[in-house]
């Protein structure tokens, strides 16, 4: 058996996992904080890459 983990904080997850997409992958996080997170965390990498 495989346990999932937050993709943000590796904490484990339960049924209230939350589902979001970044970069047109669902990932899976563990609260809303996380979520944030995630999200300004891609938003940054790309912002980054593009220049």
């Amino acid at each position: 058996m495989s346990e999932k983990t937050c993709a943000a904080c590796d904490c484990d997850l339960d049924e209230n996992a939350i589902q979001v997409r970044i970069g047109g992958q669902a990932v899976e996080v563990c609260c809303d904080d996380c979520a944030v997170k995630l999200k300004e965390a891609h938003a940054s990498a790309s912002a980054s890459q593009r220049g």
